[in-house]
């Protein structure tokens, strides 16, 4: 039994243990039932979730369009119209099914309507099991800016269940690694050689790896749980990967990204930046960008996009007083918070991406 106890924010993981969401529901004893879903998770999610679940309680389902471009107020103000039609009071449940944007923005709506009601996750992506599933952070996008507005609040529960990840394709599995690589080179060297030398497509031996990284991450928030200092690590990568992706999204010449592949793109320009500025290993710098580089395809930036996701990172959540604040590394395992890094350094980072073979 794969499990982190809680008064509240409880994780489990095994798709053998759907009776701890009957148990979690039967203590909350809600009012009424609603599932949040988005496109997809309703057509290869809901039908699962349906045959699986131990509950009785009929429940009303709530559909999204799915994608990034659509974690928005706007999006928000449509749940909480339904929510509000379908009589929800502040003793109903939602259930959030779904990726990342779905338990964000599911989340932010469960905590924001009638100042809160109850919400659990049942997260049906790779990367939302191994980022979503611990730390309360709930929110959307403001425009194209990532994660501007947002609470933190953990939900009563979330269920990992990796039979989800039997419904998805390829690329968004490899975006959920990107993730787990992350963990890896902020925690240790050791975790990082399991994600270096795993076959993502093998599910059957997914699901150890998966909490390991979920362990990982309660670790970091569990210490330090409104980012003060520590939880900060956890943006290794997504200072520059945020920009890329909120980039990704407003250009027509420039393909949309998943948030997992602009973040391996974050990564390998950090880990570069870390290597001029603080003395990261150059070896373990190529060893990390040839990882990353296998199972990303490149994208190509000119001066304009560089220019632009430079012009993106003056709205990073972690900055202050006006300075963009960086997460580096001295060495796997081993931090640096709040660096300051020149716009030169940046440039020459994307240059070393670009021509890395």
């Amino acid at each position: 039994m794969k499990e982190i106890i809680k008064n509240k924010g409880s994780v489990y993981c095994s798709s053998n243990n759907w009776d701890s969401l009957n148990i979690r529901i039967k203590e909350i004893n809600p009012s009424n039932i609603f599932i949040i879903v988005d496109t997809n998770t309703k057509q290869y999610c809901l039908p699962l979730f349906i045959e699986k679940k131990s509950f009785n309680q009929s429940f009303e389902v709530l559909e999204i369009p799915d994608g990034e471009i659509n974690k928005n107020i706007n999006t928000c103000s449509l749940l909480w119209n339904e929510l509000s039609e379908n009589v929800a009071d502040r003793n109903s449940l939602i259930i959030n099914l779904g990726g990342g944007v779905v338990t964000d923005l599911g989340g932010f709506v469960a905590s924001t309507f009638k100042r809160g009601l109850f919400f659990i996750n049942v997260p049906t992506t790779l990367l939302s099991m191994v980022d979503a599933s611990a730390g309360g952070k709930n929110g959307v996008d403001l425009g194209l800016l990532k994660n501007q507005i947002g609470v933190i609040n953990d939900p009563e529960m979330t269920l990992i269940d990796t039979d989800f990840l039997r419904t998805l394709p390829k690329n968004q599995m490899l975006s959920g690694l990107a993730e787990m690589i992350k963990h890896g080179l902020i925690h240790s060297r050791e975790y990082w050689d399991k994600v270096k030398s795993f076959d993502i497509l093998k599910m059957d031996e997914l699901e150890d790896l998966i909490w390991e990284s979920v362990l990982i991450k309660n670790d970091v928030i569990t210490k330090d749980p409104f980012e003060k200092n520590l939880r900060k690590t956890l943006n290794y990568g997504h200072t520059l990967g945020h920009a890329i992706e909120s980039y990704s999204l407003d250009q027509n010449k420039f393909p949309v990204l998943l948030h997992g592949e602009a973040i391996a793109i974050g990564m390998v320009l950090t880990t570069y930046i870390s290597h001029k500025q603080l003395g990261f290993p150059e070896q373990t710098l190529s060893d990390i960008s040839h990882h990353i580089i296998k199972y990303f395809n490149k994208s190509l930036f000119n001066k304009e996009a560089m220019n632009a996701v430079i012009e993106l990172l003056k709205f990073d959540k972690k900055n202050y007083n006006g300075t963009v604040l960086f997460v580096l590394l001295t060495d796997i395992g081993n931090y640096k918070l709040n660096c300051e890094v020149s716009n030169s350094l940046i440039f020459e980072a994307f240059e070393y991406y670009k021509n890395y073979k």
